[in-house]
């Protein structure tokens, strides 16, 4: 599992005024689009950054990127650049993403803390993190970003 790729992106024009830059990765067969060539070039990086996540949770292999000067464009306007992504500020913003589950109890209790003004998600997220003594998230995600700006690995 590597902590950088760079793939290249094809990047096709609108074929007519009001529609959107599509944006494809021809190694992991998926696509975007954006209404201006900034917006598709936030979408595309985003995807790129969803699907290698999504293939490194399931086990799966990340393709080789492509020579993207091997890449042929048959369309007017259409070009290659290059999208890159750090992974390690992927999985540890992931790692912080709020999931939602449903609790079950006795109905006496909850109205216990109902009445006290309790916050149920907070009180059960401070209750695991006693109960595994761990105060802080695994991975320092400020710390992984300040690495990925100064180019550290």
């Amino acid at each position: 599992m590597a902590d950088r790729y760079i793939f290249p992106a094809v990047f096709y024009p609108p074929e007519q005024e009001g529609l959107d830059y599509c944006v494809v990765f021809p190694d992991l067969d998926v696509a975007t689009q954006g209404d201006t060539v900034d917006r598709a070039l936030v979408m595309a990086k985003e995807l790129l950054e969803l699907t290698i996540f999504g293939l490194e949770e399931d086990d799966e292999p990340v393709p080789p990127a492509s020579d993207p000067a091997k890449i042929e464009v048959d369309q007017p306007g259409a070009f290659v650049t290059l999208v890159a992504v750090n992974m390690p500020v992927v999985r540890a913003g992931m790692d912080l993403q709020y999931v939602r589950k449903t609790v079950t109890l006795p109905k006496w209790l909850n109205d216990l803390a109902e009445n006290a003004g309790f916050n149920f998600s907070k009180t059960l997220q401070t209750a695991l993190k006693v109960k595994l003594d761990s105060a802080e998230p695994p991975v320092n995600v400020a710390e992984k970003q300040e690495q990925y700006f100064l180019g550290d690995d």
